[in-house]
């Protein structure tokens, strides 16, 4: 499939249709976006053996790899349209008291949808973060009209998707308009998608170069919105000595899996593994030089992110002070990628700021420290990261707060014991982090408060309790939970 990019006339028909509808979808119940969601899930469902087989033609991505992430995808949109239904993510909340003297107002306050919301499709996740992925999903949980630009890589998944979405769209009679679907390989695209004056925010998952992209456009519009990108994560993982010389072989295994899974193409890739240098180090880098050196290349997504993969690795290759540790089997095939472990010294690493970029592939860097004092150092030195996992003992935890205090705040999530790789969706998730993870760390791209990246509050004053929001009326027409004088009400 070859689309044709988007002309500047259908992007602002596309926008047009999109504000004309949030005009109307906004004020719907959250039965009704449930209604949406679930239906896009039951048209995805009917329409996986197409999917599936778009994708893996497309991507180079195996079919029980494609069938998983379709199951997280269905999951995804039946969980935020639950979380519409419930109705916490509206954090409705009533102040006042009739009897208070001096008289005070009655003030209510909700959250609405922002407005017509712009999503940028993954090239590493074809479904679940892609056209009626995460950030699609819970921003029709919200209220807002949805805007997709399919990724270039895999266009006929985005279009058969896109497909599922309009069908359920007017299966549930609300305006076309809440959803539209444009092709653009070119910047123009996506930079009139950004600065369309009607465009009310921006949702993207990819590289730190196209993030910044995104979010330096919304910056230089007359009225900036809001960019919810993600862009990467190097995802530190520290071996404090108690923990490593008890569990290397265990560790080595769990951290071979983690960093080549899905060929390394996980936002949440281990790429850094930092440790003090010992004798069960000495071990650790045996067992893990040993197991990296037995995988076989496999296919990266496309051909463009080969040659990153590659011309990337070349040049960590020239810095001071890097090694090889261990490379898989030579590619046999143009746009395989082979596992790498390099290493590099603590002191090395901390004096050369390149060494600090994500090398997206089954890559992960190796810093030797010589003892707690460089750990805490090499910890200082991280820029944002969407994790940061620990592996030690209980009591080396206790001993270690210091660099558990730096990690919390350089990092979204801590992992005790385990791997990064693996993001489960529900409410206590949080994908996201401090830049350059993404671009505003109050927020995450997965699970149902991810619904909260496309509100924003408004108060009522006084206001006639007939004329309020269903969510703000006295008797509470839709029972949701609220705060009452505040204190949370379930009902």
């Amino acid at each position: 499939m070859n689309p044709i990019d988007a002309s500047q006339t259908q992007i602002d028909h596309a926008l047009t249709s999109a504000v004309e509808a949030y005009s109307v979808y906004r004020h719907t119940a959250p039965s009704v976006r449930l209604k949406l969601l679930s239906t896009i899930a039951q048209l995805i469902e009917q329409s996986r053996a197409q999917l599936v087989a778009a994708a893996a033609s497309e991507s180079h991505l195996t079919e029980t790899r494609l069938n998983n992430e379709l199951n997280r995808t269905i999951f995804q949109l039946e969980t935020y349209g639950a979380a519409s239904q419930k109705g916490y993510c509206l954090e409705a909340s009533l102040d006042h008291d009739p009897s208070a003297q001096p008289a005070k107002p009655d003030i209510r306050k909700i959250l609405i949808a922002l407005g017509p919301v712009v999503v940028f499709g993954s090239s590493n996740f074809p479904f679940a973060y892609s056209t009626a992925g995460g950030d699609t999903a819970s921003a029709l949980a919200a209220g807002c009209p949805v805007v997709v630009k399919a990724h270039p890589a895999h266009p006929e998944t985005s279009a058969l998707m896109a497909k599922c979405v309009t069908d359920a769209v007017a299966i549930c009679g609300l305006p076309a308009g809440v959803f539209q679907h444009v092709f653009g390989a070119s910047f123009e695209v996506g930079k009139w998608l950004v600065q369309h004056p009607y465009t009310a925010a921006v949702g993207f998952t990819g590289s730190f170069s196209g993030g910044k992209q995104l979010v330096d456009w919304a910056a230089a519009r007359r009225n900036p919105i809001p960019v919810f990108a993600e862009m990467g994560s190097l995802n530190p993982v520290f071996l404090l000595p108690e923990k490593l010389n008890l569990s290397h072989t265990e560790i080595a295994n769990q951290l071979v899996n983690s960093f080549t899974l899905g060929v390394g193409q996980f936002c949440t890739k281990p790429g850094f593994i930092i440790g003090i240098k010992d004798l069960a180090w000495d071990s650790f880098l045996n067992e893990l030089s040993a197991l990296t050196s037995s995988i076989s290349p496999a296919p990266l997504l496309h051909n463009g992110i080969a040659s990153s993969f590659e011309k990337n690795t070349e040049l960590i290759l020239q810095q001071p002070g890097i090694r090889v540790l261990a490379r898989g089997s030579a590619p046999s095939k143009p746009g395989e990628g082979s596992p790498v472990i390099v290493q590099v010294n603590a002191a090395d690493w901390l004096s050369n700021s390149l060494l600090q970029e994500e090398n997206f592939g089954p890559f992960t860097m190796v810093i030797q420290c010589n003892d707690a004092i460089e750990i805490l150092a090499v910890a200082k030195h991280l820029e944002g990261q969407l994790t940061g996992t620990i592996f030690a003992t209980e009591q080396e935890l206790m001993e270690n707060r210091a660099l558990v205090s730096m990690l919390e705040i350089r990092c979204g999530r801590l992992i005790f014991n385990g791997v990064p790789t693996g993001v489960e969706v529900c409410k206590s998730m949080q994908h996201g982090g401090p830049f350059p993870a993404t671009s505003d760390a109050r927020f995450g791209a997965v699970g149902e408060d991810a619904i909260r990246r496309f509100l924003r509050p408004i108060a009522y004053q006084n206001w006639p309790d007939a004329l309020l929001p269903l969510p703000l009326q006295t008797k509470n027409p839709l029972a949701i939970p609220r705060f009452i004088n505040g204190v949370l009400q379930p009902q």
